[in-house]
């Protein structure tokens, strides 16, 4: 090789770097003047366990094994449903923000107690969302669609025949966000599935026969049933007393 030619080495087209560095550009580090991003993390298992832990929780509740009033602490609960103390408060948490429980520092949750006004107060709510809905969608919708709807009417009737007030407080609540899902409007039934569930929490009293008996539950499926029988005749005076009066008289007050 001649001098010129060990000055001015001739370009490697076969993509090798001699140098022994890699050439591919590291991803791993920041670039230059920037911070450096934490790794990716997986999302921890206790956010599944706490799904699943509220969803017992609410079923207590509903079902009348949590009375209103009483008192638990996260410990407590974590043994008796087999899991860590941490997603039980985190589950707890969430009921308080729905009205369920009240958190009280240093000793648990109290499940929330409530009256007849509170019942009164959210059936009042509920009309004056759901029923103008119902009524405009009734003038609207083809009635086919409402007859999509009858093996979720049905749900809440088979529910109710077995007595099952969590059952029932879950198939009760599917029906009427899907009586409302043809509006289009997702904060609409996000709210009216809230205030629904703060409707279903039974009301104080330590008698277990103030809990929803399966004959109030099959009453009020049979109500399911009716209006969407109004629904689809587009009998909009009945569709408007049926559902004020299934709002107002709810099994659980």
């Amino acid at each position: 090789m001649d001098a010129a030619a060990a000055d001015h080495p001739r370009p490697d087209h076969s993509g090798a770097d001699h140098s022994g560095a890699d050439p591919r550009p590291d991803h791993s580090r920041p670039a230059e003047g920037l911070p450096e991003l934490p790794a990716p993390r997986r999302m921890p298992e206790r956010y599944s366990v706490r799904d699943q832990v509220l969803a017992e929780l609410r079923g207590a509740i509903a079902g009348g094994e949590l009375r209103p009033g009483s008192v638990h602490s996260a410990p407590v609960l974590a043994a008796r449903y087999g899991v860590s103390a941490t997603p039980v408060r985190e589950a707890m948490q969430l009921l308080a923000r729905e009205g369920a429980v009240e958190v009280l520092p240093n000793r648990g949750f109290r499940i929330a107690e409530r009256g007849p006004r509170d019942l009164a107060e959210l059936a009042e709510l509920r009309a004056l969302l759901e029923v103008p809905v119902l009524l405009r969608l009734a003038r609207t919708l083809p009635p086919g669609v409402w007859e999509s709807l009858r093996p979720l009417a049905q749900a809440t009737a088979g529910a109710a025949a077995m007595g099952d007030r969590a059952a029932y407080a879950e198939a009760d609540r599917a029906f009427h966000r899907a009586l409302l899902e043809p509006a289009g409007n997702r904060q609409l039934v996000a709210f009216a599935d809230d205030l629904q569930r703060r409707a279903q929490w039974p009301p104080s009293a330590p008698q277990p026969h103030r809990y929803p008996r399966p004959a109030a539950l099959l009453a009020d499926a049979t109500e399911h049933a009716l209006l969407l029988d109004a629904l689809i005749a587009v009998d909009l005076p009945t569709v408007e007393a049926l559902a004020r009066a299934h709002l107002s008289g709810s099994p659980w007050g």
